[in-house]
């Protein structure tokens, strides 16, 4: 019975929900016999061909101190850096400090763009990142409206179909992860200016969760196999893009929280003005580490190290998962997901929930698809969600990790 009438109920995120039932049977980070094909960070540890990983962090006599809620301003310099020479080389309009926001974790930028949204009508897709649900129902200043991609259509959602939806459904503002968790879907190239160009004709802001742009595993001959907005921003001050990145997934530094928002200065002031009373700012001694790994020849090396190893990992997956019967929509242009369908297997697995608590018994985690149902103050009723045959699958892990779990659910589906 709970006592606390001033408390409401808060939901888990789907990646906190399975890894504490887990922890019910035992589950340990350090234990060596789970394999948590749930996690949604990529392995911290060297990989051939990346720069050496930072095991030890100094902090200066001032580092005591708090940091500016914005960010240091070196370390929002070399961010903006960053974004003029991989997307902006020769372009009359550059990010400058002023345009970065440094927050302590992703969710800290989002809540932060969230917090400094009006009334509006703000889009998102489904299915995507399953903590987008609550961050979409606590602000109540806009209203969220679901977007529904199609997998037999391989979630594609062309920029005609943007015009259509905003147009139709008054969007002020659409908010996705590119490439998408748990899809792997990317919008790319071509098409992602289109995006852009229909946002600054039609006043949409995109608001570009980009976490996962450098787990592209496919790009044009000869560039760096990566992707952002910024490529096709004309005016820094006046498009309506905002991009949200960090060290957690493309660096490979989760535990750092260190992340950003790149946006018009008009837009990264409110942004600081709403951290000043959610989260206060980051770590200072973390920013100031953090600002020589922005160097060219560390993010090229680090970035192809991280498409050498996750490309193997994901086609080793999908062929053996696939093999076991598991339907995939689409192989995954991009993030460290596979987004699997389960209905041909036999039951219980044959259901996302039903997978994920057999998996347990196997002492592998998986994320039931329903958790990426995003579905807001759950205003949608109904009791199954369109995502109860789909599982989320990460190869996030080691390699060693990733061909273990697929051995035990081998076992668990012959055992069916």
């Amino acid at each position: 019975m709970d006592d606390f009438h001033a408390f409401r109920p808060v939901p888990k995120t789907g990646v906190i929900y399975v890894t504490s039932e887990a922890y019910k049977l035992g589950f340990s980070t350090a234990d060596p016999e789970w394999c948590n094909l749930g996690q949604g960070q990529p392995e911290t540890g060297p990989l051939p061909g990346a720069p050496r990983r930072i095991h030890d962090v100094a902090i200066a006599a001032d580092d005591q101190e708090y940091a500016p809620v914005a960010g240091l301003g070196e370390l929002r310099e070399a961010v903006a850096a960053l974004y003029n020479r991989l997307y902006r080389k020769g372009m009359a309009s550059q990010y400058t400090a002023e345009n970065v926001c440094i927050s302590g974790g992703g969710r800290a930028a989002l809540t932060r763009a969230a917090a400094s949204l009006g009334s509006i009508n703000l889009g998102h897709f489904l299915p995507d990142y399953t903590a987008y649900e609550e961050l979409l129902d606590i602000f109540k200043a806009f209203t969220s409206i679901p977007i529904l991609l199609e997998g037999d259509r391989g979630y594609s959602f062309t920029a005609d179909d943007l015009k259509r939806e905003v147009l139709g459904r008054g969007l002020s503002a659409l908010l996705m992860s590119n490439p998408c968790n748990p899809t792997g879907k990317l919008v790319a190239g071509e098409e992602l200016e289109r995006w852009v160009h229909v946002a600054r004709e039609l006043d949409c802001t995109l608001l570009l969760d980009e976490f996962y742009s450098h787990y592209v595993y496919r790009g044009r001959p000869g560039a760096l196999p990566i992707e952002s907005a910024a490529r096709y921003v004309k005016d820094v001050e006046r498009d309506p893009v905002v991009i949200f990145d960090g060290f957690t997934k493309n660096w490979r530094y989760p535990g750092w929280r260190i992340t950003w928002a790149l946006a018009p200065s008009s837009v990264i002031e409110r942004f600081a003005s709403a951290g000043s009373f959610l989260d206060g700012g980051g770590s200072k001694p973390l920013q100031r580490a953090a600002i020589p790994l922005f160097d060219d020849d560390y993010v090229e090396k680090e970035t192809l190290a991280i498409q050498n190893a996750f490309r193997d990992k994901r086609d080793r997956m999908l062929s053996r998962l696939e093999r076991m019967g598991v339907r995939f929509d689409r192989v995954p242009d991009g993030t460290f997901y596979a987004w699997g369908n389960v209905a041909s297997l036999p039951a219980p697995l044959n259901d996302g929930m039903g997978f994920f608590r057999a998996g347990l018994t196997k002492k592998v985690i998986t994320v039931p698809g329903e958790f990426f149902d995003v579905n807001p103050g759950k205003r949608r009723h109904g009791r199954a969600s369109r995502f109860r045959e789909y599982v989320r699958f990460s190869f996030g892990p080691s390699l060693d990790v990733v061909e273990r779990a697929m051995t035990r659910l081998e076992e668990l589906i012959a055992a069916s």
